[in-house]
C-alpha cells in the first residue's frame, strides 16, 4: 500500500494544496480562495475540507497519509508556532497544533519562503545539493536557508529575510518594513521598477524606457530593454546586480551555501539575472565563498507545495 503526504502553500489570494507521493510525484493539485475575512479564521478549515475531498477522491486510506507540510506566509517558530500573518489576518497561535487537530495528520508548518527552498533543493533548482539559499524576487525579496538538507527558521522563524538588509543608509525612502534602504528597494520587481522611474524622472538619457508611460514600467521591460543593448536598462540592471551580489556576498559569509537558487517573477528574465548578480557576487566575495553556484528556480509556484510535503517526509524519515 503506497504512502502520500500533503503540501500546502498558503498564499494572501489563493491556497495551493498538492497530494504526493513519497517519491516526489505530484498526484493531485486544488487550488482553493484564501478567506481572509474574520482574521482568517476560515482558512485552516477550508484547507482540511479540501484535503478530506481529496482522500476520498483518490479512494485512499487514512493511514496511508503521513501528514502534511505548510507554508505560511509569516515567521513560524520551530514549534510550529506562527507570530503574526498580516496578510492573513492571523496573530500568534500555533499552526500545527490547530491543523493536526482538525484533521488528525501529523501537521508541519514552515514560513513560505523556506518551504519554496525546500522543495527547489528536493525537486527544483537546487536538486543535488544539500546546503541552499534561495532567494525569490517579486514584489518583495523572500530567503529561505537550507543547511544540510533542512530548513534553518531562526529562533522566532525570522531567518532568510535577506530583503531585509540595509544596503544604502542614506536612502530617504521608506522600505514596507519601516526601515530605510533595504536591498528589497532596490533588487525586488518593484526596486527594479522604483528605480527606473527615478533615473527617468532625474535624467534626459535617451532610452526604450520612455516609448511607455513611466508610471506603467515594469521590471520586465527593464530587463528586456537590457537585452536589446539599451544603455540605460543596462544601467540599471548593473544596479540591480550591484546591490544583489554584495548582498548575497555577506550572505555567503555567514552560510557558506553551496548554491544560490533564484526565483521569483524577476528570475523570468533569465540568464541575465543570473550573470549580473554573478558578477558582483564574486566582486564582493570572501575567496573561499566565490566558487558557489546560482541556478535558476524551476518549480515555480508549485515550489511551496513541494517543500511542504518535503518537510514531512523528514519528519517520517528521522523517527
Amino acid at each position: 500500500m503506497d504512502n502520500y503526504v500533503f503540501g500546502v502553500d498558503i498564499g494572501g489570494t489563493t491556497v495551493k494544496i498538492g497530494l504526493f507521493g513519497t517519491d516526489g510525484t505530484l498526484c493531485e493539485i486544488r487550488e482553493i480562495p484564501t478567506r481572509t475575512e474574520h482574521n482568517g479564521a476560515e482558512i485552516l478549515g477550508d484547507i482540511s475540507g479540501s484535503i478530506r475531498d481529496m482522500i476520498s477522491g483518490q479512494d485512499l486510506a487514512q493511514e496511508q497519509i503521513l501528514g502534511i507540510g505548510m507554508g505560511v506566509p509569516g515567521p513560524v517558530d520551530r514549534e510550529g508556532t506562527v507570530n503574526k500573518c498580516v496578510n492573513l489576518g492571523w496573530g500568534v497561535f500555533n499552526v500545527e497544533q490547530e491543523m493536526q487537530e482538525l484533521l488528525g495528520f501529523k501537521t508541519k508548518a514552515s514560513n513560505d519562503a523556506n518551504a519554496a527552498a525546500l522543495g527547489e533543493m528536493w525537486m527544483g533548482g537546487g536538486k543535488g545539493y544539500r546546503d541552499i539559499v534561495m532567494i525569490t524576487l517579486g514584489t518583495g525579496i523572500g530567503g529561505g536557508v537550507i543547511i544540510d538538507g533542512k530548513i534553518v527558521p531562526g529562533f522566532n522563524g525570522a531567518a532568510g529575510e535577506i530583503g531585509h538588509f540595509t544596503v544604502n543608509e542614506d536612502e530617504p525612502e521608506a522600505c514596507a518594513c519601516g526601515k530605510h534602504g533595504c536591498l528589497e528597494q532596490y533588487a525586488s520587481a518593484n526596486g527594479v521598477v522604483r528605480m527606473a522611474k527615478k533615473f527617468l524622472k532625474e535624467h534626459d538619457d535617451e532610452t526604450i524606457l520612455r516609448g511607455n508611460m513611466i508610471d506603467e514600467i515594469t521590471s520586465k521591460e527593464v530587463f528586456d530593454a537590457a537585452k536589446e543593448g539599451d544603455p540605460v536598462a543596462l544601467q540599471l540592471v548593473e544596479n540591480f546586480g550591484k546591490m544583489l551580489g554584495k548582498a548575497l556576498a555577506h550572505t555567503a559569509c555567514v552560510i557558506n551555501p553551496q548554491v544560490f537558487v533564484i526565483g521569483g517573477g524577476v528570475s523570468k528574465a533569465g540568464d541575465i539575472v543570473l550573470d549580473v548578480i554573478r558578477k558582483y557576487f564574486v566582486q564582493y566575495a570572501f575567496h573561499a565563498s566565490r566558487g558557489t553556484l546560482f541556478k535558476l528556480a524551476v518549480l515555480g509556484n508549485k515550489a511551496g507545495m513541494f517543500g511542504g510535503a518535503r518537510m514531512i517526509l523528514d519528519e517520517t524519515e528521522n523517527v
